[in-house]
């Protein structure tokens, strides 16, 4: 069956990095064993680094070997695949590096004798992106609002202010349909479910609200350190990198009101009203609400671990944050004082993310005391990585003559129930951004509600230096304060060492 997608022409400016290498090749290739991509279709690769088309193809070749899902490209494939992309040295910093580009598109489209759609995926550090997408505009490539997207990567600023700003730039000369802001989380296969969860079983939605939910946790925990990326992380930090973007996505998709439709708006919209409906954080209260930690030395697997200063281009004495909790709350009628707890951090126990929705234990217990010795509340968790699946807890009578109850697992993996793997996220979010659909992309005002609900605490973090970093060494599941968080309200995080 012939693709439906129209001709198009994929630039990636930073094509000689580290994203291309390891992500968006190997995702681009398995797409084109699956003949998913385009009957007509091109990958022009600009960068600044010295590179002959060998030694590109070679470059990339490694990455596929090395990160694709499938493992080592077969021979015969990988020529076939080669062939769609060029690689160009140029200075995409330079307003002439432009006129070269806009030159390679009109080649190619004359070689197909038809237009093309373009899209400019900007694989560079976050820094460029204004001066790239000015020159993209007076190069007078972004004009034609349907046939024209450009795909920025996180983080979309570090601020409040220049997340704005950012914005700002990008409307002078994009339609706001025409950006695309790419969440990898949102192109997961579990994240995904959620919606099919939530809205195709008649089982769950009516559960789903602060009469039967007692909390929400959101964990999204990392045993890796900053690996080469100390000078972008020692700037950034935890709540930055990873609590406002990937855990405010898995946030709204959570606890969003059902769409009326599957409209990428609509989808959007309600995940918006969930960001806009999240209680402000006084200034005076953050420390109550938030806590933040950085990573000492420790053990991970009988491996020694080097505390976060130590690591590579990170200051000696750095306050930067490698984790990040957070206590929320939702001011509308489904979730009213059902207490959202967050949070993420790196080198810690172990490499997992999580949303977990803790129920309301039952009214009355009306078993005897030694028949709910291992009593607990039911629980929902939605495992998003390593292992794809859902698991449902609940109370069950143990085998024998007593009457005696223990938690057991309703448990279904992805692995277990389909024969198909399932592809990466970012073979899917490609896939989307060809065919211009923006479900899974974040929304200039979701970005700006993200940044205006961290906003009072990076204030009070900035301007309060901790003064107990390191406070947990590499290798356990963060700093005392935040199993304190939940502690004060009775609680404790369903997943913990």
């Amino acid at each position: 069956m012939m693709n439906p997608l129209k001709p198009s022409i994929l630039i990636i400016l930073g094509a000689a990095g580290d994203l291309t290498h390891r992500k968006l090749l190997p995702a681009l290739f398995n797409l084109f064993l699956d003949k998913r991509l385009p009957e007509k279709f091109s990958i022009l690769g600009f960068d600044r680094k010295k590179l002959e088309q060998e030694a590109f193809r070679n470059h990339l070749h490694e990455g596929v070997n090395e990160f694709s899902r499938r493992g080592k490209a077969d021979q015969e494939s990988w020529v076939r695949f080669s062939r769609f992309f060029k690689y160009f040295s140029l200075d995409f910093t330079e307003k002439d590096s432009y006129l070269k580009l806009s030159e390679e598109l009109k080649i190619q489209e004359k070689t197909w004798e038809e237009e093309a759609d373009h899209i400019f995926y900007l694989a560079t550090a976050p820094s460029f992106i204004e001066n790239i997408v000015n020159h993209l505009g007076e190069a007078d490539l972004l004009h034609d609002q349907a046939r024209t997207r450009v795909v920025i990567e996180k983080p979309f600023g570090r601020d409040l202010a220049s997340a704005i700003h950012l914005n700002e730039t990008l409307a002078h000369v994009l339609d706001e349909s025409q950006v695309f802001r790419i969440d990898h989380f949102l192109g997961k296969e579990t994240v995904q479910n959620i919606l099919a969860l939530r809205f195709a079983n008649s089982l769950f939605e009516p559960l789903w609200n602060r009469t039967y939910i007692d909390n929400v946790q959101i964990t999204v925990a990392e045993q890796i350190g900053v690996e080469h990326r100390g000078g972008y992380y020692d700037n950034a930090g935890a709540l930055r990198d990873m609590l406002e973007n990937h855990l405010f996505q898995l946030l709204g998709l959570i606890a969003m009101e059902p769409p009326t439709s599957f409209n990428q708006d609509e989808i959007r919209n309600k995940k918006v009203d969930v960001l806009h409906a999240i209680r402000p954080i006084p200034k005076e209260l953050v420390a109550e609400v938030a806590v933040r930690g950085q990573y000492g030395d420790g053990n991970i697997e009988g491996q020694a671990i080097r505390s976060y200063r130590d690591e590579p281009d990170v200051a000696p004495e750095s306050v930067t944050e490698t984790f990040a909790a957070l206590k929320l709350y939702i001011d509308n009628w489904r979730w009213q004082d059902v207490p959202f707890y967050l949070r993420t951090g790196k080198r810690l126990s172990t490499q997992i993310a999580e949303i977990s929705l803790q129920f309301r234990a039952v009214p009355h217990r009306s078993f005897p005391a030694s028949a709910t010795e291992l009593w607990v509340p039911n629980h929902l968790s939605i495992r998003i990585q390593p292992d794809e699946e859902i698991i449902l807890r609940f109370q069950a009578k143990q085998p024998g003559t007593a009457f005696k109850l223990e938690p057991v697992d309703m448990r279904f993996a992805y692995r277990e129930s389909f024969s198909k793997q399932s592809p990466e996220a970012y073979e899917t979010l490609l896939l989307d951004i060809m065919a211009g659909d923006a479900t899974s992309f974040v929304r200039a005002d979701l970005e700006k509600a993200a940044w205006s609900a961290i906003s009072p605490v990076l204030e009070f973090w900035g301007s309060t230096p901790p003064a107990d970093f390191p406070n947990y060494p590499a290798g356990t599941w963060g700093p005392k304060a935040s199993d304190e968080l939940l502690e004060r309200d009775g609680k404790q995080w369903l997943l913990r060492g």
